[in-house]
């Protein structure tokens, strides 16, 4: 009885596929039986703490994928200076107007226009690779906010694009595009 019992366990456990269905057979006892010694698992009440709160976000226009259709707040003037569209065309003017003068001429007739982070990129510029020599058309102005506009304005070799701010009241140029024409 020895004898069959060893050579019937010696040629089972020489499949490889016995020997892994065994063991899965085994482990799947184990858990079985962990389960029915531990017992049932214990009902878990939910409170108001553990669910979180919705978010609420409200849009004044109702829809947030849509555009805002209403046009920007005008540009704010201080009493007693300059609008921008006055401070983007002198600007403009003292910019192309750069023959026959010097480099620090120039810049000196461009500063009280600029913003003192503009008047320090322009403190390299040549005046002689400005493409324009003089204004062609009148400013044009597209308010961005009550702070913040853009004045574009027509020239002989293209069109300027300045961004001016007024962070005191007092309307400045704080970036210069350039479009040739």
């Amino acid at each position: 009885m020895q004898r069959g019992l060893q050579t019937f366990l010696t040629g089972f456990f020489r499949s490889r596929w016995i020997v892994a269905v065994a063991l899965a057979v085994i482990v799947v006892a184990i858990v079985a039986l962990a389960r029915l010694l531990a017992g049932p698992a214990p009902a878990r009440v939910l409170d108001a703490g553990d669910r979180p709160a919705p978010s609420i976000s409200v849009d004044p226009h109702g829809d947030d994928s849509v555009t805002s259709t209403d046009p920007p707040p005008a540009p704010k003037v201080s009493p007693g200076t300059a609008r921008p569209e006055a401070v983007g065309y002198a600007f403009a003017s003292a910019w192309a107007d750069h023959n026959d003068v010097s480099a620090k001429e120039w810049r000196d007739r461009l500063l009280p226009h600029v913003t003192k982070d503009l008047a320090g990129k322009l403190a390299d510029t040549d005046p002689e690779s400005i493409p324009a020599d003089r204004v062609t058309g009148e400013p044009a102005l597209t308010s961005l906010g009550s702070q913040l506009v853009e004045v574009r304005v027509a020239t002989d070799a293209g069109e300027l694009s300045l961004q001016l701010v007024a962070p005191d009241g007092r309307w400045l140029v704080d970036s210069v595009g350039w479009k040739r024409s």
